[in-house]
Order: C-alpha cells, then sequence, then structure tokens
C-alpha cells in the first residue's frame, strides 16, 4: 500500500516527519511531495532519508536547469499507483488551488489527476482559517469527498491563538486508515460481492445486457479485503483487473451468477448485491446466427429473482441489495427492501450524467430499517467505504442482546 504525502509550504511542515514515520509503522510506502515554500522550511533530503523514496518537488527542473521531463509527466504515474493522496500541512494557497482546479505545480497536478481517496490536514493562521474564501474552499473540497482533517485550537506560530493548528499526528494517520479502508472492521467476515452487467444470448454471436461497468463491486471488493474480510467476488463479463487477494468466480448469465450465489451462500456471513442482473432473457436461444430478413421478434422470460431466493435461505447473514432507479426513487427502494428481506439496500438514480453506470463516480442513498444516508456525488471507492460503513453499523445491532 502507497500514498502519497503533500507537504506545502507553513511551519507545520516539520511535522510531516513524523506523519511519514508512523505510516511507516503501519506498513505504508510514502513518497513525499514538496511544494516550493515547503522547501523553505524543511530540505528535500529529509523525506528522502525518512521514506526512502524519491521526493518530487516540481514539474520541471529549476533555475538554468535542463526541465526534468521525467517529472513532468510523474504525476500522472504516480496518481495512478498511489492508494491515497494526503496533504499535511495543506496551507490556504493549496486549499484554494485544489478547490478551484488550479494546477501550476506538481502537487497541485497530482491532485487532478488522481482518483485515489484524498485526505487534506489543514493548517494556517487562525484569520485565514476563519477567512470566508477559505471556508467556501473547504466546503467545496467537502462536497468533492475529500475528507478533512479539522485543525485544533490553541497557540499558533505566528503569536494569536485560535484555530488553524494543524491536527495530531495520530488523528491526521487515523484519518488516511480509514480512506485506505484499512480499520480491519471486517476481520472475520466473509463478504460475497456480485458485480458487471450478465449476458443473456439471443444467437451464438448476439446477447442482451446492460451498462454495468463492474466498478462498483469491484471497488467493494477492494474496500472489503482491506479491511480484513475475506471476499468472494461473483463477476459478470467485464473488463477490470479483480483484486488479487478476492477469491474470483466468473460467469456470463443470470442463472450462472444464480447458481454461484447459491453456492457461495451458506460460507458467507455478509451478502452485497451489487451485479446488474438481467431481469429478462429471451425465451428461444437460436442455435445459428439469425440472418437480417426483416424485423426480428424476440419472446422474453423473467429471470431466476436471485434476492428472493436469498431472502428465504438466509439465515445470520446480512444483506446488501441495489437498486438503479430513474423515478420514485426512494419509494421503489422502500419496496425491495421490505419484499426482499434486506437488511439495508443501495440506491441511485441511473438517469442522472456523469454518475452510475460507465463512471468512476457515483451518487446513491443508503436505506436500512431505520436510516437514510445520503451519499452525495463521490468517487465509487468512497461510496463503497459509506456502504461498507453500513455493514459494520447493522453487524454492531445484530450482536447487541434485545
Amino acid at each position: 500500500m502507497k500514498i502519497a504525502l503533500g507537504v506545502s509550504g507553513g511551519i507545520a511542515a516539520y511535522k510531516s516527519a513524523e506523519i511519514v514515520r508512523l505510516l511507516q509503522d503501519r506498513g505504508i510506502r510514502v513518497q513525499v511531495v514538496m511544494t516550493r515554500a515547503a522547501q523553505e522550511f524543511v530540505r528535500p533530503l529529509t523525506f528522502a532519508a525518512l521514506s526512502g523514496e524519491k521526493v518530487i518537488t516540481d514539474l520541471f527542473g529549476s533555475d538554468d536547469a535542463q526541465a526534468n521531463v521525467e517529472s513532468a509527466i510523474e504525476h500522472i504515474a504516480i496518481a495512478q499507483t498511489i492508494d491515497a493522496l494526503l496533504v499535511a500541512p495543506a496551507t490556504a494557497d493549496v486549499l484554494a488551488k485544489f478547490a478551484q482546479g488550479i494546477a501550476n505545480d506538481f502537487l497541485s497536478t497530482l491532485y487532478l489527476a488522481t482518483t485515489a481517496p484524498i485526505v487534506v490536514a489543514p493548517a494556517m493562521n487562525v484569520n485565514m482559517w476563519n477567512h470566508a474564501a477559505t471556508q467556501a474552499n473547504l466546503e467545496t473540497l467537502r462536497k468533492r469527498g475529500v475528507r478533512i482533517v479539522e485543525p485544533g485550537t490553541g497557540y499558533l506560530a505566528c503569536g494569536m491563538t485560535g484555530a488553524g493548528r494543524l491536527a495530531e499526528n495520530e488523528t491526521i494517520v487515523a484519518e488516511v486508515l480509514a480512506a485506505l479502508g484499512a480499520a480491519q472492521d471486517l476481520a472475520g467476515e466473509t463478504v460475497l460481492i456480485t458485480a458487471g452487467p450478465t449476458r443473456e444470448k439471443i444467437d451464438p454471436v448476439r446477447y442482451l445486457t446492460n451498462r454495468s461497468s463492474g466498478r462498483m463491486g469491484y471497488a467493494l471488493a477492494e474496500a472489503a479485503l482491506r479491511r480484513g474480510a475475506r471476499v468472494l467476488l461473483i463477476s459478470g463479463p467485464t473488463s477490470i483487473t479483480p483484486p488479487g487477494a478476492a477469491e474470483l468466480t466468473q460467469v456470463e448469465t443470470a442463472e450462472e451468477m444464480r447458481v454461484a450465489v447459491l453456492k457461495l451462500f451458506p460460507e458467507s456471513t455478509v451478502v452485497i448485491k451489487t451485479a446488474a442482473v438481467a431481469d429478462f432473457r429471451p425465451k428461444a436461444t437460436a442455435t445459428q446466427k439469425i440472418k437480417r430478413k426483416g424485423p426480428m421478434t424476440l419472446e422474453l422470460e423473467p429471470t431466476p429473482d436471485i434476492l428472493a431466493e436469498l431472502a428465504r435461505q438466509k439465515k445470520s447473514q446480512i444483506v446488501v441489495g441495489f437498486a438503479a432507479e430513474t423515478e420514485n426513487i426512494l419509494e421503489n427502494a422502500r419496496k425491495k427492501l421490505s419484499s426482499k428481506s434486506l437488511d439495508a439496500i443501495v440506491v441511485n438514480d441511473v438517469s442522472r450524467e456523469g454518475v452510475g453506470f460507465d463512471s468512476d463516480r457515483n451518487a446513491v442513498t443508503i436505506i436500512s430499517h431505520d436510516e437514510v444516508i445520503e451519499v452525495p456525488e463521490t468517487s465509487k471507492w468512497e461510496v463503497a467505504q459509506h456502504v461498507l460503513d453500513q455493514v459494520v453499523k447493522l453487524r454492531k445491532q445484530a450482536t447487541i442482546p434485545a
């Protein structure tokens, strides 16, 4: 597991060295990215010696040196390999760049280029912290799914007293671990996850399917693994590489998924059904390619209701369903929650552009029998964490004596 630690120019930059050590103690590789201002407080060699990794200081070479083309494109490589981006301390300048999408140095470019979870720990003068511009930038970042580690209150380096002190290092590291899904709160659980679409054959070359990419289910599988669970992943056809530690079963049709789910259900303790299983299939499949000779009529029949079968067999398992809706979102979701004997259901409006199908982002509502949780648009990784948080809560409720 690897993170990038962004260090920006504030007196609290010296505390980042201790953050590196704390993260390493938890088995996390740390690559440090420093702004030019940060280098006025701490030398890059300090972080290089502590982390054992190359320290990135700029997009290009400085002064009259030849431009470092490797560094200029390296933000893309780092963006694709890190599991999280932490910025500590995060100055008002960095927060403004992130909020406004300004990419004029390595750190701000990395922020735009990565899809990994992002944690920022602000530190600044109390008046700068309280300024309306800073608070507006923070609110923008929160809405985008960035985790904010609130600063502490006390005596500041500028001589003033108030909010703006960098949060305690342990608090920052705990937030990073939460973003990574490294809390190990699913240890001992066997989580069965279905993902992707199904394909229902029309003839040897054609089939009925849907727009599901499998990204949501695969994000849940990765997140559950990081939280200590054994993961049984049943996947329809998708181009995504599954997490290496997941026990993968590949299927194509709704019937194949049904057989796989019922086989593994007894050994699971949690079931999360994100797969977009076809509701209908051709009543008959042609053995030869159907020639184009005019209109073609397909007679369809319903596919098996896998959730309904699980409801009849369910014992102590926690079962979470997913529902993709285009109208009467909450009403339809609550009906499924009840009729399928689910512990929770995650519903999203797939008519919205830019979220859900064919996207790395999602916006959902998690409904249980006593709670409704709105998750605004964010990455599917963050949605996965919210869903697993609900699973942990449901498990605790199930183990509390009546």
